[in-house]
């Protein structure tokens, strides 16, 4: 690109560019991203994948401002939250549905929570996407009310009531399912 008058262009590379720190701020985040992605999703591994590039994408656009931000980290997991229920409600009438039995099934060594893991995912995937980002931010990521308020773009309130809401269905769902999970 050229330069003129010593100003680099639109597309500088280097320092300067307004992008500095982005590349290792998106390496740490990326993980995290994914998790709650994975969360959010009920477990489609393949759609917190698109969640968390389009986020880092969102991020990376207005890295220049959100960097001199106190929580870039904050931020973009309002952004991911977001563009999942963006994402939910543009195809909300024409998704797939999941089907009741999982295509894979964990070897002897995937560990001890594993059956844990998938009853609560499926338990998860169960509810609405909005009472699921409730409990996602509330309990998973470990936010306050408002903090998750700000993050769905909603009141306190609705905050409180989907979240009473959401854990009275996951205990309906749930049922006798963890005891056999808990520990002695």
């Amino acid at each position: 690109m050229l330069e003129t008058s010593g100003k680099r262009g639109r597309m500088g590379q280097g320092r300067g560019d307004g992008h500095d720190g982005y590349p290792e701020f998106a390496a740490a985040r990326a993980g995290h991203l994914f998790r709650s992605a994975c969360l959010l999703t009920g477990g489609d591994t393949h759609l917190a994948e698109d969640l968390v590039q389009e986020t880092l994408g969102r991020v990376y656009v207005r890295w220049g401002r959100i960097s001199r931000v106190g929580n870039p980290a904050g931020y973009a997991q309002t952004v991911l939250t977001r563009t999942f229920l963006a994402h939910r409600r543009r195809h909300s009438s024409s998704r797939e549905r999941a089907t009741e039995v999982l295509p894979e099934v964990p070897g002897p060594d995937a560990g001890g929570d594993a059956p844990l893991r998938l009853t609560l995912l499926d338990a998860l995937g169960r509810l609405s996407a909005k009472d699921r980002a409730v409990v996602v931010l509330r309990y998973w990521e470990d936010r306050s009310i408002e903090e998750t308020a700000a993050a769905m773009n909603t009141s306190s309130a609705a905050v409180r009531t989907r979240c009473v809401r959401a854990l009275a269905r996951l205990r309906l769902l749930l049922g006798d399912a963890l005891g056999e999970y808990a520990r002695p």
